[in-house]
């Protein structure tokens, strides 16, 4: 199974909501139909980005699949936070290399 990161910059919280429902929400988007194998969260040059590693199973276009995901994980992470720059990477030959962004 190929192995995916979804890269989002958090910009802040939405009212009523604590630092730990942006990860929280993260995984359980992606973790409903995926393997989530790591989660992180990162400050590049001052902005949060938090990463979600996940598994998606061969279907004949899993870069598609991962990529429909990660949009879906960030459309669950904006009703939490303010969110920038989604990436999403595919672990090739032992590197991670870039898809094309949702």
């Amino acid at each position: 199974m190929p192995s995916y990161r979804a890269q989002l910059n958090i910009m802040g919280l939405r009212p009523g909501h604590v630092p730990e429902a942006v990860m929280d929400t993260a995984v359980a988007s992606l973790a409903t139909g995926h393997h989530v194998d790591a989660n992180q969260l990162d400050v590049v040059a001052g902005v949060p980005r938090i990463t979600v590693r996940y598994t998606v199973e061969e279907d004949g276009n899993p870069d598609a699949r991962a990529v429909s995901s990660a949009a879906a994980m960030r459309a669950a992470v904006e009703n939490v936070a303010v969110t920038e720059k989604l990436v999403v990477l595919r672990r090739t030959k032992g590197r991670w290399i870039a898809l094309r962004r949702p």
